[in-house]
């Protein structure tokens, strides 16, 4: 292995962490890093005087790049856009400059409220902990704009934030209420699980069916997922695992993922609930945890 690959596997961790909350998607990160690596091997080594902020400043920019066009694209996207996740056996720290809110499906998908240049001020500043004055020499723009767009940045998360901060096993607790439920499916047990105002989201990408628009409401959910349970093919398999650091839901027929999910919760019912259908996110999820087997009904 040549020095140019060495000094790259080092610090790979650290860049796909920031190129994968930056893009939201593993392979736009895994592409990012590939050209970041490309143009060290264009460099001579020894003319580097700093290699890892050299790359750190390369990644940065090809992944705001990116960003840039993929914002474009989803534009144009059929129905809500998710992030997708980490394969499981991927989930490791290795992976990630630490594990933290920043990596969790809500959050990725929070951060798609904000524009590129804010989301790129924002987690080189508040996440990977570079000062203001650092992060605009990664950016290449002024101090006291990367400080506007941080703050900027800050104050559109605050008011999406979900209002509760709830841990794992309470995730893990609704999920498996979730299962129960579908696999004895009644209006009343269903729609017990959902608070008032509780939203589900659901990307297919056009690819395979899902909901075009978010759905709203305890009633509305019970009954789509009345609907769901009643339909779903003879021995459908449910798994609870964990998705970038929280429990969620795989769910297979015949061995292959097709479906994932997650929740955000008031610590008492489901608030939100996310259905990724799209089969190129999912590609890479496999199952980890004996399955849960749902009969016909």
């Amino acid at each position: 292995m040549d020095q140019s690959t060495l000094v790259f596997q080092r610090h790979r961790a650290r860049l796909l962490g920031i190129a994968y909350r930056m893009l939201g998607t593993l392979g736009d990160a895994e592409d990012v890093l590939h050209d970041a690596w490309l143009r060290l091997q264009a460099h001579n080594l020894e003319e580097l005087e700093d290699p890892e902020g050299w790359l750190i400043t390369v990644t940065s920019r090809l992944s705001l790049d990116r960003l840039r066009r993929a914002k474009a694209e989803r534009e144009h996207y059929v129905g809500p856009w998710l992030p997708e996740p980490l394969a499981p056996e991927s989930d490791q720290p290795e992976l990630v400059h630490e594990r933290d809110e920043s990596l969790s499906l809500t959050f990725l998908l929070l951060l798609e409220r904000l524009s590129p240049d804010e989301r790129a001020a924002f987690l080189l500043h508040d996440v990977f902990e570079y000062s203001h004055g650092e992060a605009a020499k990664i950016l290449g723009i002024a101090d006291d704009a990367c400080r506007q767009r941080a703050h900027r940045a800050k104050v559109r998360l605050r008011d999406g934030r979900p209002r509760f901060e709830v841990d794992a096993a309470v995730h893990s607790r609704l999920l498996n209420r979730f299962i129960d439920a579908m696999a004895r499916p009644s209006l009343e047990t269903l729609r017990a699980l959902f608070a008032e105002d509780a939203v589900h989201i659901s990307d297919g990408g056009g690819i395979v069916r899902a909901s075009l628009h978010p759905l709203r409401g305890a009633d509305r959910l019970a009954r789509l997922y009345l609907q769901i349970a009643r339909h779903l093919p003879p021995a459908t398999r449910y798994e609870v695992g964990t998705l970038n650091g929280l429990p969620a839901v795989l769910w297979l027929e015949q061995g292959v993922v097709t479906g994932a999910m997650w929740i955000d919760t008031d610590g008492v019912k489901i608030t939100a609930i996310h259905s990724l259908r799209h089969p190129g996110k999912l590609a890479k999820l496999a199952p980890v945890v004996p399955s849960r087997i749902l009969g016909p009904k």
